[in-house]
């Protein structure tokens, strides 16, 4: 994202530790691949050559404070992250605990989200957002984690993350429907796949599927979803 004085990296759900919180809910026993996102992270930093790094939310996976190995995984994700770049992050519904334990290291925006800038507005997407986004160009959002599930010939099928971009629906948007925002034009909505791999998504284009956000759909009224390599598959519910 382009923020005028600096250039920002942004990604959605890091769900550092979620190997933790498999074992713990659900008795999965994984092996942690908390050093390659930790890798990831950087290399992506680095080639983007940004400024900073972005995290439209959940940077943790269990909703409680952080603790044991998952606030482990945190500490060195975000040492790794600082030592290169300033770090934001926008409240999710997974980070209770993690701003205030690393007060000192993050930029914290709250869950109602924020402007960078003057024209990226960012948010996580778990709660109505704060009205004042739709000022933005684009909204750029996590906690959907999109995927779009894809059948060949044969009944053959497989799950891939996905990106969705189209125009916002004001009106759906903000929970009392009652501001379209001042710009001329409405603003573009970005539905971020998640960083994270392991945390499972809506199946965008299979009917039945209930969207996370409490806008969606409805927000997102017509809009294409992309695969992570930008292939453009066309209406998100149509593929």
């Amino acid at each position: 994202a382009d923020l005028g004085a600096e250039r920002a990296l942004l990604v959605a759900d890091v769900h550092a530790g979620i190997e933790v919180g498999l074992r713990y809910e659900r008795g999965v026993e994984l092996d942690s691949r908390a050093d390659e996102r930790r890798e990831r992270l950087c290399a992506l930093v680095a080639e983007t050559d940004a400024d900073r790094l972005v995290v439209l939310g959940d940077l943790a996976h269990r909703i409680a404070a952080p603790e044991g190995d998952e606030r482990e995984e945190l500490v060195e994700l975000i040492r790794a992250v600082t030592d290169r770049v300033p770090m934001t992050l926008v409240e999710g519904n997974h980070d209770a605990g993690v701003a205030e334990a690393f007060a000192d290291d993050l930029d914290v925006i709250g869950a109602g989200g924020g402007v960078l800038g003057d024209s990226v507005a960012v948010c996580h997407g778990h709660t109505w957002p704060d009205p004042a986004l739709l000022d933005a160009d684009v909204v750029c959002m996590g906690h959907e984690h999109p995927q779009v599930r894809l059948e060949d010939a044969v009944g053959g099928s497989r799950v891939e993350r996905a990106w969705l971009r189209g125009v916002l629906d004001p009106a759906a948007f903000v929970e009392d429907g009652g501001n379209e925002g001042d710009g001329p034009d409405p603003s573009e909505l970005v539905v971020f796949p998640a960083f994270n791999e392991r945390s499972g998504g809506t199946w965008v284009n299979v009917e039945g599927q209930s969207f996370l956000a409490p806008f969606l759909p409805a927000a997102l009224p017509s809009g294409d979803a992309y695969l992570l390599d930008g292939t453009r598959l066309g209406d998100y519910r149509r593929v």
